[in-house]
């Protein structure tokens, strides 16, 4: 890494000259606003607004048992730190990328002071752009953003990404550290287009990503939401279930029980998400937007978008 940086983050820091002082635990009003909860709150670490932010790890200190409100993803800078994701011992060396939605548990063991990490707090709104970089993609990555966006655990929780000897990536990762820690013009647009590069260059790199491990109903859920992802102008779930030779009633308990939803919710989200982005970066007809996401009876559609978005499509093209 750049010395620049590298110097600026291994700076010691407030809270750990307090460590270093003999203060043996963490300052719990730095992360929680809960003394009694053990999830991280994204208002304790992100302010005014910020979709995302960035801070060094905290060093000399262990760092118990928690959860995140929000997206994180470590960079190993320099050095190596252990970390215990959902119980199983991860071992960060530089260059290394780590990825953690909002159900993982996460515990740190101490670091010393020539180990520097970089923390990324990341709200999922700001994948936006990012995601549609990557949304013709069919890989783990694209796997775990979905299980970031779920409504419960599908327990693919973590990413892990060994980007050592990979330039590209690190000099993705300066890029983005360099502007969240300076004052750069268009930060925000420059800041979501640097991640939608670094999931590009990742899924160029594909052997060298690790996931956590599913169950087979955990999997069968990212499966249907992957299959709904990909053909959801055509979806179908008696397709599916003949594909995967299951019944119907077997599935569908499955998929209510891993996301909180019917198969018949999820392909309808899909389906309205997708007519929004033509609403909006397109010029075509709304009877053609229709058709093209899987409605070819045009009334319904119309009373569908009106149900979920309050405006007819006309509507929310204009505004």
């Amino acid at each position: 890494m750049n010395e620049i940086l590298l110097n600026k983050l291994s700076q010691i820091t407030p809270e750990e000259e307090k460590i270093l002082k003999g203060n043996t635990d963490i300052d719990r009003q730095l992360y929680y606003s809960n003394e009694s909860e053990d999830v991280i709150d994204s208002s304790r670490v992100l302010s005014n607004g910020k979709l995302i932010d960035i801070r060094p790890h905290t060093r000399f200190v262990h760092f118990p048992r928690h959860y995140h409100n929000y997206i994180e993803f470590i960079y190993m800078a320099k050095g190596e730190t252990t970390h215990y994701i959902d119980g199983e011992k991860i071992i960060l060396k530089q260059g290394d990328l780590l990825f953690l939605n909002q159900h993982a548990s996460q515990e740190i063991m101490p670091a010393d002071k020539k180990d520097i990490a970089v923390n990324f707090m990341i709200l999922p709104q700001f994948f936006d752009e990012s995601f549609k970089m990557i949304f013709t993609e069919d890989n783990a990555l694209k796997d775990f953003i979905i299980s970031c966006l779920t409504a419960q655990d599908l327990s693919c929780n973590y990413l892990y990404f060994s980007a050592s000897d990979i330039l590209p990536i690190q000099n993705l990762l300066e890029n983005l550290i360099w502007n969240l820690l300076e004052d750069e013009p268009n930060k925000r647009s420059l800041n979501q287009l640097t991640m939608g590069l670094l999931f590009l260059s990742m899924i160029n790199h594909f052997e060298q990503i690790s996931v956590s491990k599913t169950s087979f109903d955990q999997q069968l859920a990212m499966d249907v939401l992957r299959y709904i992802d990909v053909n959801y102008k055509n979806a179908s779930l008696n397709e599916f279930a003949k594909d995967r030779k299951m019944d119907i009633y077997t599935i569908s308990r499955i998929i209510k029980k891993q996301t909180g939803r019917t198969f018949k919710d999820l392909l309808e989200t899909k389906r309205l998400n997708q007519a929004c982005f033509l609403l909006k970066n397109t010029s075509l007809r709304i009877e053609d937007i229709a058709l093209n996401i899987g409605y070819e009876n045009l009334s319904f559609f119309y009373r569908l978008f009106k149900k979920n978005y309050g405006v007819k499509p006309r509507e929310y093209r204009l505004k």
